[in-house]
């Protein structure tokens, strides 16, 4: 590769991305060298090194290829001088740092999955520069492969699987739902991926709510809604995470719901997520609950041990990798998925922070190791509940007022709530029976016994009942 074939792929590149985003984005590079496949560039700073990567990298490697030249990759580097004769293009005056690799994209020749590891969002064919589309990097961890399934997230995984096969468009929009660390952003990384590896030709934004509602402002700002409708509305999937952080911001609603109305009409297909169900998310606007509930909407259950225990299994599958040298004791995983219960984000960092540890220590990652290495968390899931505190929760949870879950009422829709009030009072605190009886309204130790074994029973055959102990049990330790 010479500097003339640079100067071609300059030419071809200000045809299709348009002389404004040229002039930002590709005139600052300066092409420096090509040593064994790797096509190296001069950029003034991080930021423009990391922009260029990750939104016109697929680009760049395309048109070098036309040209001729033999490039698997292409690599930034920040530098005030070039090692080689500079480009045709001259760079504007900008700061520069220290010579440091920012960043570089894998040529087609690479496995899939490294192919679009930049998470292009426009097509793989050319693209003109004023349909360049705004949007998220996706995370190569985020695939199907590495989503363990299990029964509170069998449903999402089912359902992102159908979505992500593509076909006629079914579910619109899908909708996924649940608390933090439970899968959604993963299972939605893991469509685009699945999608693009399918078609690569299909234009896929994903981007969070609050990123869309950053366009929306920088577009009024700009006077150019214009651009910003023609960009959201030509997609083919659109893809909108946390959807919740729309709520409340009145004009951002407004756009979003005409974009979805506009999308779902040209049977595009959308896949959002919440951390709440749609009808539950407060200061969001009616007619978008409604938009929001048409489709599929699926909720990701709480992990249970299995779920977490499967996880960790992975996990260590793939540090192992890392680190084969090291060794994990017998029940180390076992009592990691039993105190780390409320966050999947902080079991997989529990566990990471355990095999830093231990290679830089040279030691076996032991029960003792663990307990002395991850107090701070395991102290935290330590967190003293009290028997006032679960009454209040449960009472809310169920919607009834506190004097019936301790009064003598014995309807139904009370004594179940009592008796999983009971339950989580015998097992979150070190109460004893007859103290737990005296603050439920001066009951018999032996009426505690009978609900708590009720509970036992139930747990295991209603799960509707499981579930609500989950999320009670995960709302008091968090």
């Amino acid at each position: 590769m010479t500097n003339d074939t640079w100067g071609e792929v300059q030419d071809a590149l200000l045809k299709s991305m348009g002389e404004d985003n040229y002039k930002t984005w590709i005139r600052p590079l300066k092409f420096d060298a090509c040593e064994n496949g790797v096509a190296m560039f001069n950029v003034p700073t991080n930021f423009i090194g990391t922009w260029v990567n990750r939104n016109y990298g697929d680009q760049i490697l395309r048109h070098l290829h036309k040209a001729g030249a033999d490039v698997r990759r292409i690599q930034f580097e920040v530098s005030t001088e070039p090692r080689r004769r500079e480009s045709p293009a001259a760079a504007p005056d900008q700061p520069a740092a220290a010579a440091a690799p920012t960043s570089a994209i894998s040529a087609p020749a690479q496995p899939a999955a490294d192919r679009v590891a930049s998470a292009m969002i426009q097509p793989a064919s050319e693209a003109s520069g004023d349909n360049q589309l705004p949007g998220g990097s996706l995370d190569q961890r985020f695939t199907f492969d590495s989503f363990v399934v299990g029964p509170p997230n069998e449903l999402a995984h089912a359902a992102a699987r159908r979505v992500a096969e593509g076909g006629p468009v079914t579910f619109n929009p899908l909708f996924l739902y649940g608390g933090v660390g439970l899968g959604k952003t993963h299972l939605m990384h893991a469509i685009a991926w699945q999608m693009r590896l399918r078609d690569p030709e299909l234009r896929i934004v994903y981007l969070s709510a609050e990123q869309f509602m950053y366009r929306f402002v920088q577009a009024l700002r700009d006077r150019d809604m214009m651009t910003f409708k023609q960009l959201f509305r030509s997609v083919d999937v659109l893809m909108v995470d946390d959807v919740q952080f729309i709520a409340g911001k009145d004009s951002t609603q407004d756009e979003f719901f005409h974009t979805f109305n506009a999308l779902v009409d040209q049977q595009k297909q959308i896949i959002i997520s919440g951390d709440r169900a749609p009808g539950e998310m407060k200061d969001m606007e009616d007619r978008i609950k409604s938009r929001l509930q048409c489709g599929l909407v699926v909720d990701l259950h709480p992990t249970d041990y299995e779920l977490r225990l499967g996880i960790l299994q992975q996990k260590v599958d793939l540090y192992s990798k890392q680190y084969p040298s090291l060794a994990i004791a017998n029940g180390v995983l076992e009592f990691l998925a039993h105190r780390i219960s409320t966050n999947v984000r902080v079991l997989e960092g529990a566990l990471l922070r355990l095999f830093a540890m231990a290679s830089l220590v040279g030691r076996e990652i032991t029960l003792e190791m663990t307990q002395d290495c991850l107090s701070d968390i395991l102290r935290v899931s330590e967190r003293k509940v009290t028997v006032e505190e679960i009454q209040r929760r449960v009472s809310e949870h169920y919607n009834i007022r506190l004097s019936e879950l301790i009064g003598p009422t014995r309807v139904r829709t009370v004594a179940r709530p009592r008796q999983i009030a009971m339950y989580l009072c015998k097992t979150l605190t070190s109460r004893s029976l007859p103290e737990i009886g005296r603050r439920f309204g001066g009951r018999d130790h032996t009426t505690i016994m009978h609900g708590v074994k009720r509970i036992e029973e139930l747990k295991g055959k209603d799960s509707q009942v499981a579930e609500d102990l989950e999320l009670l049990r995960r709302s008091l330790e968090a």
